[in-house]
């Protein structure tokens, strides 16, 4: 068997050091629920396995200009059990409380889901949605990346080697905004989704809807911003009319495949009326709202 080292560095430099020296395959460990069981199927055998769980810029989740900032070793269940946090933002909250059963919520992070750059991935379309900003931090330095330019295919990111996603701000929201997060899956509880709906839109004064985005997963090879589908709510009231042009919208952009749980005309259908549902909590959540 390989030998693996294993280090805990107490800072991102000291994370990104490592990472970035790296000769062999090194892997970034931090809730572990995905990294473990590749390594255990032998899909990854890492040579460098760096534990960013002390580092506390990943793990903390702090209020920020109005919004919220919070790591990327974050655990699902921890982000999901931060009460103000779910008060401004429950379609994202509702995202992450369905990352695999309450144990797995308990180690898996936020980031972790992000990275590991799955199509079905719950948090991804739900972080579109709400327009989050990935910091990420390199041997260049740090720069910013919108969530939708992480992944670029099943398995694979945008990162660079020796970057590190160090956290995500979600901005300060508009007064009458909502957002949600919906899936269609097979089962009831702890299965990948066959589609995900993400929507995050809000209200003028006179409840007309003045900026919406739109994300969906599990229809193409990452999860999709489809700004036709959020145009379709933008200027109007959202009535009957405008759901229905967003759910043409959002059928329109997908790009799935056939497999087991779901064809390519069945997800291309369903697509539609996920987006549709999860406009309408969103929209009654904006009207809700100060």
């Amino acid at each position: 068997m390989r030998e693996m080292r294993y280090e805990a560095p107490k800072t991102l430099e000291a994370a990104v050091a490592l990472l970035s020296g790296a000769q062999g395959v090194a892997r970034m460990l931090a809730g572990g629920t995905d990294l473990l069981i590749q390594m255990r199927g032998g899909r990854v055998e890492p040579e460098l396995l760096v534990d960013i769980k002390g580092i506390p810029e990943m793990t903390s989740i702090v209020a920020e200009n109005g919004g919220y900032r919070f790591g990327a070793a974050v655990s699902c269940m921890e982000l999901g059990e931060h009460e103000a946090f779910a008060k401004a933002w429950p379609g994202v909250t509702e995202a992450v409380m369905l990352i695999g059963s309450i144990q797995v919520k308990g180690r898996a992070s936020v980031g972790g889901n992000v990275c590991n750059a799955s199509p079905a991935a719950d948090s991804v379309p739900a972080l579109i949605a709400a327009g989050a900003v990935a910091s990420i931090v390199g041997p260049n330095g740090r720069r910013e990346s919108r969530v939708e330019d992480i992944a670029t295919g099943p398995g694979k990111t945008s990162l660079a080697k020796g970057e590190i996603v160090a956290s995500f701000l979600l901005p300060r929201r508009p007064s009458h905004s909502g957002d949600a997060y919906l899936r269609f899956i097979p089962r009831t509880e702890m299965d990948i989704a066959v589609v995900g709906a993400g929507v995050n839109l809000t209200l003028d004064e006179k409840g007309v809807c003045s900026q919406a985005r739109v994300s969906l997963g599990a229809v193409a090879e990452r999860a999709l911003l489809v700004p036709e589908a959020a145009a379709a709510l933008i200027g109007t009231k959202v009535d009957a009319a405008a759901l229905k042009r967003l759910a043409a919208a959002a059928s329109a952009a997908c790009r799935p495949i056939d497999d087991k749980r779901g064809t390519k005309v069945y997800r291309i259908k369903v697509a539609g009326v996920m987006a549709r549902r999860a406009a309408e909590i969103a929209l009654d959540r904006a009207r809700r709202t100060n």
